[in-house]
């Protein structure tokens, strides 16, 4: 496994951990107000493992800019 993998497991079950804390300790109000910006940090986590050294959309949109007269 590959040191940038077990580093995105490793703050995935970190993140998902302390939320699991937080239920248990009875805060699930707390834990629901943090399922949205979870569930962002996931799916950034999941699109940066599956595309390396892609262009970011910012990178591409100030590209174009640069084309015009």
């Amino acid at each position: 496994m590959a040191p940038k993998q077990i580093v995105i497991i490793t703050v995935t079950m970190t993140v998902f951990t302390w939320s699991g804390v937080m239920v248990a300790a009875g805060q699930t109000s707390a834990a629901a107000a943090l399922a949205p910006a979870l569930a962002v940090t996931v799916q950034q986590i999941v699109s940066a493992a599956r595309t390396p050294g892609a262009p970011s959309t910012m990178a591409a949109a100030g590209d174009k800019e640069d084309d015009a007269p």
